[in-house]
């Protein structure tokens, strides 16, 4: 009956050389909401968050204490960069157009979110975790905020789509760390040196932007006829400008209104009493064959954004032969922008 006693002795063997194995295992990673931006504004920088959470679990140990972990979170250029690096950053929809945008790691956002992993001038977030870690094991968690602009910028694009993808051996956590002794675990000298051990986990996140279709009018000139002389009988034809902007990639159409002496769709100035009238009419073409009305899709003009400032002529003429009472005439007509 010697067999059960040998075995016996093996497995209190066993126990004791589990007992005094003091180190075990710690893993950390880390999960980041979406960085989404939401439409841009189009008069000052759009700003917003993404929620950051770091979770870090160790092994059963054999001495009650505390697990101490250095952690820096590095982020790079994102897949939509384009080898341009970090400064700024960029968000790129599906025409290649591109956004500028950037992370940080203050809320004033003058510190931008880097990677020492590619040499970057702007460093990585450092953190630090604590937490208890009985016999069986235990982990720790730290929340922490990361900070995005993107700048009041000339230019942009219309698109619902930018994007950058932030993902790859760039965008790493790296830790070390130190599992429990007697009178407390030191924290580690940085995140890839010193402690017991360390490692890293790949870190994902998107940040995903919308640039709205936008159009303003910056000046209307007078459609002056000048001068006439009250018996004329050919046609008397005049122009004025019309200065618009819209984004890029931004379809619009101009309409104008009939103004507000219309004999039904016959324009009209009128003198100051109303009494006396001149029909005059507006087109969109200097042959004067297309008349500029405000059906959408029918007798407007239209056209595409480009980003800048565009002149657009209105063609005016008073027909012949007429013959009109002397006075001052006028009419007020409405310039509707539709996109």
């Amino acid at each position: 009956m010697t067999l059960p006693r040998a075995l016996g002795w093996l497995l209190a063997l066993a126990l004791s050389l589990l007992a005094f194995d003091g180190q075990a295992t710690t893993t950390c990673s880390a999960q980041v909401s979406t960085v989404a931006f939401g439409n841009v504004s189009a008069t000052a920088s759009t700003d917003t968050t993404a929620a950051i959470t770091v979770t870090c679990t160790t092994g059963a140990v054999s001495v009650l204490g505390a697990v101490m972990v250095r952690m820096c979170l590095n982020i790079g250029e994102g897949a939509q960069g384009g080898g341009l690096g970090i400064t700024p950053r960029r968000l790129v929809n599906a025409q290649s157009d591109s956004l500028q945008m950037q992370l940080y790691k203050d809320a004033a956002r003058t510190q931008v979110w880097g990677s020492s992993l590619v040499g970057a001038s702007a460093t990585p977030l450092q953190f630090d975790l604590g937490y208890a870690v009985p016999l069986l094991g235990g982990s720790g968690s730290i929340s922490q905020t990361l900070y995005a602009r993107i700048p009041l910028q000339a230019g942009l694009a219309v698109g619902s789509d930018y994007l950058n993808q932030f993902a790859g051996g760039t965008t790493l956590l790296q830790y070390q760390y130190n599992e429990p002794l007697i009178g407390g675990a030191p924290i580690p000298a940085s995140c890839t040196a010193g402690g017991l051990g360390g490692g890293s986990a790949a870190v994902a996140f998107n940040a995903t932007a919308g640039v709205p279709s936008l159009c303003s009018i910056s000046a209307a000139s007078d459609l002056d006829f000048s001068a006439q002389p009250g018996i004329f009988a050919t046609n008397r034809d005049y122009t004025s400008t019309l200065s618009m902007n819209c984004r890029r990639r931004t379809a619009w159409q101009i309409g104008l209104n009939n103004g507000q002496n219309a004999a039904g769709t016959t324009r009209r100035m009128a003198n100051a009493a109303k009494t006396a009238f001149v029909p005059y009419e507006l087109y969109r073409n200097s042959p004067r064959t297309q008349r500029w009305g405000n059906t959408l899709n029918t007798d407007t003009l239209s056209g595409t954004g480009s980003g800048g400032s565009e002149n657009f002529i209105i063609y005016g003429r008073v027909p012949g032969p007429q013959n009109l009472a002397p006075g001052s005439y006028s009419d007020v007509v409405t310039v509707t922008v539709t996109y």
